[in-house]
């Protein structure tokens, strides 16, 4: 793929034009990211009321009990949306998911293990940790690695 950026002031508004021999799966993921917005913070629950969350310093989010979590410094604040809504939302912050019920940043992470039976049990900047389940590693390593 090449790149071409041309900065003038005698443009009015930013215009983006994608050149391609056929509509590839490459193409439709840089549709998606140009289209997509993507959240400031979200709005966390914790004992004491509402906290403003920034997505790139939660660590991961997770489902339990029919609600959604966000972990954040090894304390748990309640969201109100689904676990796919999340993934799609903070895809661009380098979400991804680790398990059926977890979602996890890559760039909170500092090191990972391979537990025994084939997961990964990842280590978070804030101390924290999870695992990933053997259908996600593969997906993980790629994305860790690279």
């Amino acid at each position: 793929m090449k790149l071409n950026i041309d900065i003038d002031s005698k443009y009015k508004e930013t215009y983006v034009t994608i050149q391609a021999k056929e509509w590839t799966k490459e193409v439709e993921e840089l549709v998606q990211k140009l289209n997509q917005q993507t959240p400031k913070r979200i709005v966390g629950f914790h004992e004491n009321g509402q906290v403003l969350l920034s997505p790139s310093h939660i660590d991961y989010v997770f489902a339990e009990s029919r609600k959604v979590y966000a972990n954040l410094n090894q304390q748990s604040f309640e969201i109100n949306m689904k676990l796919y809504e999340v993934e799609n939302l903070f895809k661009s912050y380098g979400f991804s998911r680790f398990s059926k019920s977890v979602i996890g940043n890559h760039h909170q992470v500092i090191r990972f293990e391979l537990a025994f039976n084939g997961s990964l049990c990842v280590y978070f900047k804030s101390g924290g940790k999870g695992y990933v389940s053997r259908r996600y590693v593969r997906e993980i390593k790629k994305k860790l690695i690279l």
